[in-house]
């Protein structure tokens, strides 16, 4: 392995034992409401989604969930009124998801303290400085696999 192809496979490890790390402190900090971090997962992309509704293939597509897993907490949240499932007017064989407003409303609870606990989290650890090449590394990261991911979607049609 060369020293460039060393240094890459480091890095890599690096950030992800520091996004397990973080995300094992954050699973048992007391903001979680009774409900688990993947509940709220799923709060919070359809929260992004906005009040029109949101199918359960596009919630998939924004979770690191599988299909089976993403199907019981749904089923969860809509057995406990945090969600609503409606026949989707557009095409009768799915359905769309929209948070009711109870759901909505633990969605922002849990988030402000979430959010409050992620900041304290870094600050703690990184300056300002760090913390906008750490969002400007990452985010270089995901749109460069966005677009990988795209062009291999373009290839297999």
């Amino acid at each position: 392995m060369s020293a460039n192809e060393r240094l890459a496979v480091d890095a890599w490890e690096a950030m992800f034992r520091a996004q397990s790390t973080l995300f094992r402190r954050f699973q048992q900090a007391p903001v979680w409401a009774d409900r688990n971090p993947r509940e709220y997962d799923v709060l919070y992309q359809m929260s992004l989604a906005g009040g029109s509704g949101v199918r359960q293939r596009d919630l998939m597509n924004r979770l690191m969930m599988s299909q089976p897993s993403l199907s019981r907490v749904i089923d969860r949240l809509v057995t406990d009124d945090l969600i609503d499932r409606c026949p989707d007017p557009r095409d009768g064989r799915g359905a769309l998801l929209s948070l009711t407003a109870e759901g909505s409303a633990l969605q922002r609870r849990i988030g402000a303290a979430h959010a409050k606990d992620v900041a304290q989290a870094l600050t703690s650890r990184l300056s300002d400085d760090e913390l906008v090449q750490l969002r400007s590394l990452t985010q270089k990261l995901t749109c460069a696999e966005t677009r990988d991911a795209e062009g291999r979607q373009g290839d297999a049609a």
